[in-house]
């Protein structure tokens, strides 16, 4: 296998890319690069669920919060790169796309997915953030107290 990045932080930014990735938005920019390599199925896409811990004030003791639905699959290239994915919801086809992706950037082609794939998704999910965070600021309400001349 060949690794042309660093496999520890830059897969976690990748997939945490593909995983919050808009349905069929990773597929739509992944079929401008060209024709996906032949691959075997690991583990084909299955859906299921998975329990959501969280934390009070997000320091205080773990808590089961409930399950979300996950859709999950594993490939193999032909070369012999695994890809996996875990992507939320039902979204078979994205979660294929996703592990596909995820294993191609442990070839060569990791720059020119980058490029055309992963920072269009990085951009979207930037841009959809400042978007919330415009509409939300737009809801602002500032207190102030008024002198009322009593004093």
């Amino acid at each position: 296998m060949k690794h042309t990045t660093k496999p520890d932080q830059n897969r976690k930014t990748w997939m945490s890319l593909l995983a919050k990735a808009p349905e069929g938005r990773a597929a739509a920019l992944f079929s401008r690069v060209g024709t996906p390599p032949g691959f075997d199925w690991l583990r084909r896409p299955e859906i299921g669920s998975v329990m959501v811990r969280g934390r009070a004030g997000g320091t205080g003791a773990p808590f089961n919060l409930g399950e979300m639905t996950v859709t999950r699959c594993a490939v193999q290239l032909s070369s012999g790169e695994v890809g996996h994915a875990y992507i939320q919801g039902r979204r078979k086809a994205d979660a294929e796309i996703a592990a596909l992706i995820d294993a191609l950037m442990q070839t060569d082609r990791a720059a020119g997915l980058r490029a055309a794939v992963l920072d269009p998704l990085e951009a979207d999910i930037a841009s959809a953030k400042k978007a919330r965070a415009r509409k939300a600021a737009a809801t602002k309400v500032d207190f102030f107290t008024m002198v009322r001349g009593e004093d």
